[in-house]
C-alpha cells in the first residue's frame, strides 16, 4: 500500500509558459528546470512539468487541489488579475469551498478551503 504521494506530473506543451505559470503566477518554488522537464514544489508534493510526452488534454482525469495561503476570495482577486482562466465560481460544500481553474497548458486546477469550525 502506498503510504505518501511523491509527484505529480502535468503535461506541458510550451515549458517557459508553464514554468512561468507555476513560479511566477501560483508563486510556487522552482526546484529543476530544462526545456523537456521541470519541477516546482507546491509544500512537500514535487510537480513535474513533462514535455516529453504527447499533451493530450481532455475533460475529466486528474485535478491538482491547492490551498491558498489566505482566503479563497483574495486568491481569485489575485489569480484573475493574473490572467488566470478560471471555468468556474467558487462553489460552497459541506466538506469546504473550492473554484477550478486552468494552467498555462489547459490542466485542470483548482482552489480548496476546508470548512469553517
Amino acid at each position: 500500500m502506498a503510504d505518501a504521494v511523491a509527484a505529480v506530473w502535468v503535461p506541458v506543451e510550451d515549458m517557459e509558459r508553464a514554468v512561468a505559470f507555476y513560479r511566477d503566477v501560483l508563486r510556487l518554488e522552482l526546484d529543476d528546470h530544462d526545456s523537456d522537464w521541470s519541477s516546482v514544489r507546491a509544500g512537500g508534493l514535487m510537480i513535474g512539468l513533462n514535455a516529453r510526452e504527447e499533451t493530450r488534454i481532455v475533460d475529466g482525469g486528474a485535478v491538482i487541489s491547492f490551498t491558498p495561503e489566505g482566503t479563497i476570495d483574495d486568491e481569485v482577486t489575485r489569480l484573475k488579475g493574473a490572467g488566470v482562466h478560471f471555468t468556474g465560481e467558487i462553489s460552497e460544500h459541506p466538506w469546504g469551498r473550492i473554484v477550478p481553474f486552468k494552467d498555462s497548458e489547459g490542466n485542470d486546477l483548482q482552489l480548496y478551503t476546508p470548512p469553517s469550525s
